[in-house]
């Protein structure tokens, strides 16, 4: 534990921002599997409100810095292609 005052606030600081992004991976995460089940069960035009949903969830994780940008744009385009393998 930090005896120095200013360290023991970074240990405040870094405890809210780990929660803060534990949830919003769990958001963008959740709504992903909520989009893969739905293909899986062939419910095409829930997916496609599923697959909006994804997006903007994953874009939402990318602006507050919890995901990169490639790694938004990657995740977000296996999305994409499973969506269209579905409507084939």
């Amino acid at each position: 534990m930090p005896n120095i005052k200013s360290a023991k606030k970074r240990v405040k600081i870094i405890e809210k921002k780990t929660l803060r992004n534990n949830m919003i991976k769990s958001g963008y995460k959740s709504a992903i599997r909520k989009f893969e089940e739905a293909i899986e069960a062939g419910k095409l035009e829930e997916a496609k409100t599923l697959f909006v949903q994804a997006t903007k969830k994953i874009d939402q994780a990318c602006t507050k810095g919890v995901i990169v940008k490639n790694t938004a744009a990657r995740k977000k385009s296996n999305l994409a292609k499973k969506l269209n393998a579905a409507n084939a």
